[in-house]
């Protein structure tokens, strides 16, 4: 028979037979008692042929034929007050089969009662092949019915074909859970274990994860259920990159017991917290000893929706500062940080300036419109990467912005003006860094003058856990299922968490007498490598390298990247001193000449107005300290 002929009969029993599946439920109910009842002659047909071992019933039990319709009656009767009829196809073999045996033995007694009632013409084995014989007849039908039923409603609705990849424990719940539902049909089990290759698992063939591609292809699969809970969320993530070009739809699913509370959920892990990867005491102490300068002033904070800006906010916050001006570029990180400190502190008068430091006359208007009496000048490009193929705007916001805030504020006469930089600004091998060393420069010859004003810098390492550093960035690759990447495996780096920079930083700036260059003591540097391995692990993974080839998370080696460092420092100069407070150095370090800083901001100027990025270079290269090694760094 053909394919198409075949298809044409199954559509045709089901447009037939597609009045059963709207009948009431007082129908049903009267339909299963009909089959049933029409069961008991037939099974005790059968048994009596059978011991005979001929259709032919014999004469003496025909004679008492008035105890099959007392049989009948019997059954039905049994099987409404056992509930039989009540009992959905679906669940018959859970809760139908055991009341099935119990009426098969009602009748089976019956039978053989009244059997004995007319004098016996029918030998008494003969019952127990009855009641045999009604439970596999009762079973049978419930079996042909279901089919049938199964088959008229798949007529009506598609049904989704799917492969369950995993033929353990959960595997077998999902198919036996699945095969009565009318809108998906499990086609097979793929699975890992070979002992478990051409086997056929709650009615489904077992195959091999080799050909997967080809299985789906060929049976048409639409959706893959990875039924395997104890499978770790790399290895899901790889499952889904290998069949996402197929087209099909991957879904996970987690044990039944975990489902009820049982076990635990696998994918319960705890967050990442980026204090815990310092092998050093971290400074979480108050600040009262540098509370009297913020309190009761007006407090400028420029890129205020940053990492480090946002903390140097809530940390000002705790000071109650009179008025609290917050200058970004960013109109969403403006807003976000405004809705958590109108909530936080609202004694205090929170102002937002939407602008860029770079715009002379915003500064000019910002610093006295709002009486500004100390300012905190956060606001940088920092992304080296992005700073290196965008080299004249990150000069200009870098450089010229910190010129235009610093000089603001010098006519405006504020009372500190603090520069936060980097490391990156000690023989920068990167624009990024070379900009803020520059900027450093700026504010060091702006000190060197008598203006009223404190001008003074604080020059700390990474913060774990800021934008773009490589907590979020390494969070985001393991949740991904790994490669976690890193530039060379001997790559360190300074580190602090971003509370502590904060509240590091106000000290500084309370600490200020004028051209300060402070420097954060940050400990020991980090290796980069052992941090990647330590939120693998936290993550509840291994690493897979050589030694461990089934592990979870590679860690992927790319090279370093144009302009950036193996080895971080934090001092220029080997001279420093010591302050009031353990975690504060303060850098002997020399800047250039008022005239020497304003050529090289010429020169500057000139090639960015000129839109020239090698002329920018050499200005890096001549005026800044140990900058721009052409090899290494990318201006194009």
């Amino acid at each position: 028979m053909s394919g198409a002929l075949r298809l044409r009969l199954k559509n045709a029993l089901a447009k037939a037979l597609r009045p059963l599946s709207r009948l009431s439920q007082v129908q049903k109910i009267g339909m299963m008692l009909v089959v049933d009842s029409l069961l008991i002659p037939l099974s005790l047909y059968l048994s009596v042929a059978g011991l005979e071992n001929s259709l032919a019933i014999s004469q003496a039990f025909l004679g008492d034929w008035e105890i099959v319709p007392l049989l009948v009656v019997i059954g039905a009767l049994s099987a409404y007050t056992l509930g039989l009829p009540r009992i959905q196809l679906n669940d018959y073999e859970t809760a139908g089969m055991p009341r099935a045996a119990v009426l098969s033995g009602i009748l089976a007694v019956s039978a053989f009662g009244l059997n004995a009632l007319a004098d016996g013409p029918v030998p008494a084995s003969a019952f127990i092949g009855f009641g045999a014989l009604m439970f596999l007849g009762m079973l049978l039908a419930r079996v042909t019915m279901r089919a049938i039923l199964i088959a008229v409603l798949t007529s009506q609705t598609r049904r989704v074909l799917i492969l369950i990849y995993g033929a353990g424990r959960t595997g077998m719940q999902l198919a036996a859970a699945l095969r009565h539902d009318d809108r998906v049909q499990p086609v097979a089990f793929v699975d890992d274990n070979p002992a478990l290759r051409r086997m056929t698992v709650s009615g489904l063939p077992v195959l091999s994860p080799a050909h997967l591609e080809k299985t789906v292809t060929d049976k048409g699969i639409e959706r893959v259920i990875l039924a395997m809970p104890s499978l770790s969320t790399p290895r899901k993530l790889r499952m889904f990159r290998r069949l996402a070009p197929l087209g099909v739809e991957v879904q996970a699913l987690p044990s039944f017991a975990q489902l009820v509370g049982a076990e635990a959920l696998v994918e319960k892990l705890a967050p990442v917290n980026p204090a815990d990867f310092l092998d050093r005491v971290q400074f979480d102490g108050a600040i009262e000893s540098a509370a009297h300068v913020y309190c009761g002033k007006s407090v400028l904070v420029t890129g205020a929706g940053g990492s480090i800006g946002s903390e140097l906010c809530r940390q000002v916050l705790s000071c109650k500062p009179k008025r609290l001006v917050l200058m970004d570029h960013s109109e969403l990180a403006l807003y976000n940080i405004i809705a958590e400190l109108d909530a936080a502190q609202p004694e205090t008068e929170i102002r937002p300036v939407l602008g860029s430091v770079d715009d002379a006359r915003l500064c000019a208007n910002v610093l006295a419109r709002n009486e500004v009496q100390i300012v905190l000048h956060a606001a940088a490009y920092k992304h080296v990467p992005i700073v290196e193929e965008n080299p004249l705007v990150g000069l200009r916001n870098n450089v010229f912005g910190t010129k235009v805030l610093a000089d603001a504020a010098r006519a405006a006469r504020v009372e500190r003006f603090l520069l936060v930089s980097t490391d990156k600004a000690v023989r920068p091998r990167n624009v990024m860094g070379a900009s803020k060393r520059l900027a450093e420069m700026v504010v060091q010859d702006l000190a060197a003058r008598d203006s009223g004003t404190l001008f003074s810098m604080v020059r700390f390492g990474n913060v774990l856990g800021s934008s773009g550093s490589v907590i979020p960035l390494f969070e985001q690759q393991i949740a991904n299922g790994g490669p976690v990447t890193l530039t060379d495996v001997a790559v360190t780096r300074f580190f602090m968490t971003i509370p502590e920079a904060g509240r590091l930083v106000l000290l500084s700036g309370a600490l200020a007498r004028g051209g300060d260059v402070f420097v954060l003591d940050m400990g020991e540097p980090v290796s980069i490598h052992k941090l990647a391995v330590q939120m693998i692990e936290a993550a509840g993974f291994t690493v897979r390298d050589a030694a461990n080839p089934s592990g979870d998370i590679e860690i992927k080696i790319t090279g370093l990247r144009p302009g950036e460092k193996l080895h971080e420092e934090l001092l220029i100069g080997g001279e420093h001193l010591t302050t009031h407070h353990p975690k504060i150095l303060r850098a002997l370090e020399s800047g250039l000449s008022e005239i020497e800083i304003a050529t090289a901001l010429r020169e500057l100027r000139l090639a960015i107005e000129a839109n020239d990025c090698d002329a920018a270079h050499a200005v890096l290269s001549r005026w800044v300290e140990g900058a721009m090694d052409p090899v290494s760094v990318n201006m194009g």
